[in-house]
């Protein structure tokens, strides 16, 4: 998720007021009930939204909006003065504010999207869901699982939908290869490897993203999740049992990988993060899963994004180079009929991305109750406490069990 100046000016002060101290600091961890003791609200004929950033992400998720038949983007936060004026005036939008919190004082919102730095996600959605709105929050759910929870225990007691946004499972070939792998075209998977990989691409040295107390991680929480996130949506979301990662901080601190293409602020923080993580998941029933990701590394590509999947019946291997992510990257499936080789290269259309997101969590809200308690954010849940898991594992150097 790269953010505008906007979104990062704030990382200095933003926290304060929220009443969780400082940002390193974690929110109270409550348990609640799975049900809301709130009476369901049925959506109005009229979606009103509000998105809270206008970087990248929060661009994204305007165009998305503005597409769907009957939903209405009423408001808009962001420091930007200049880029949020310019922005209200592309999509029409009657009320902006530099704070999120006026924002959400001033009502007359059904939904909000979350397009912040992560340290933000949790205040702002928590905020957002007491006051009974639905909410899409960028990926990760937030620096870590106990502010995931904190997220997840807040939309179950308000009965609200509460979804992440996990784009690149919304590829075109990734869409094509999980029809290949539900079909049954590779037998039972036992070994895959995903990876999201880039030569120089830390976004922005000194930025909120090389400081954990803000980011919760480097680019296994930044980029890593995505490819955690589309191996286990491929594989059919087997039970992660144990994890053995280890982390490496060797470019960064020297000034270098740098990448020229990102918009976060630089500012004061130095580099306190990985630049590179590897993590190694026993799956329940005894598959394995390696997770790796990178934002500096000596290499030929400066972004790739791949994973490889070896099964019973048959394997498959799927490659996108160069940033952006071309809509279509090359993907190849590996098999036998009648003892010969039978390799083919499925069918693949450009898949959605951001708009497919909203979409679906612009249904979610229109579906009612009934479906509202089936989107509480407990997916993107499960992917933090297993990123927890590697970052524990990497610094006691062991095997951490789930």
């Amino acid at each position: 998720m790269f953010q505008g100046q906007d979104d990062v000016a704030a990382q200095d002060q933003a926290v304060a007021g929220l009443g969780w101290g400082n940002p390193g600091s974690n929110p109270p961890r409550r348990s609640q009930p799975l049900n809301s003791t709130q009476p369901s609200r049925m959506p109005p004929t009229e979606l009103r939204v509000g998105v809270v950033g206008i970087g990248w992400a929060g661009q994204q998720h305007l165009k998305a909006y503005a597409a769907i038949e009957g939903v209405r983007i009423v408001s808009l936060a962001g420091m930007e003065n200049e880029l949020r004026d310019s922005l209200r005036a592309e999509y029409s939008i009657p009320n902006g504010f530099a704070d999120w919190k006026e924002m959400l004082d001033h009502g007359g919102l059904d939904a909000v999207s979350v397009a912040l730095p992560t340290f933000l996600h949790a205040p702002v959605a928590i905020a957002a869901l007491e006051r009974g709105l639905h909410v899409l929050s960028e990926k990760p759910i937030a620096r870590n699982a106990v502010e995931g929870q904190a997220m997840v225990d807040a939309a179950r007691r308000a009965g609200r939908v509460l979804d992440v946004a996990f784009n690149h499972r919304r590829r075109g070939d990734i869409q094509a290869l999980k029809q290949v792998v539900d079909d049954g075209g590779l037998g039972r998977p036992y070994y895959a490897k995903a990876s999201w990989l880039r030569r120089s691409g830390i976004p922005t040295l000194g930025s909120w993203f090389t400081n954990p107390e803000l980011s919760g991680g480097g680019p296994l929480a930044d980029i890593g999740v995505h490819a955690l996130d589309y191996a286990l949506y491929l594989l059919g979301e087997p039970k992660v049992v144990a994890v053995s990662a280890a982390t490496h901080s060797e470019l960064g601190p020297q000034g270098r990988g740098g990448g020229t293409r990102f918009t976060a602020q630089a500012s004061s923080h130095a580099f306190e993060v990985e630049d590179f993580a590897s993590a190694f998941l026993r799956l329940e029933g005894g598959g394995t899963l390696v997770v790796e990701a990178s934002w500096a590394t000596y290499r030929e590509a400066d972004d790739q994004l791949e994973f490889t999947v070896y099964g019973t019946d048959g394997g498959a291997e799927l490659k996108a180079h160069g940033a952006p992510f071309p809509p279509i990257g090359e993907l190849r499936v590996f098999t036998d009929k009648d003892g010969e080789s039978a390799d083919y290269m499925p069918a693949v259309i450009p898949g959605r991305a951001h708009d497919a997101v909203v979409e679906d969590f612009v249904a979610a809200v229109r579906g009612g109750a009934q479906v509202w308690g089936r989107h509480d954010g407990s997916l993107a849940l499960y992917r933090a406490q297993i990123i927890d898991a590697c970052y524990q594992s990497a610094l006691e150097q062991r095997e951490v069990r789930l």
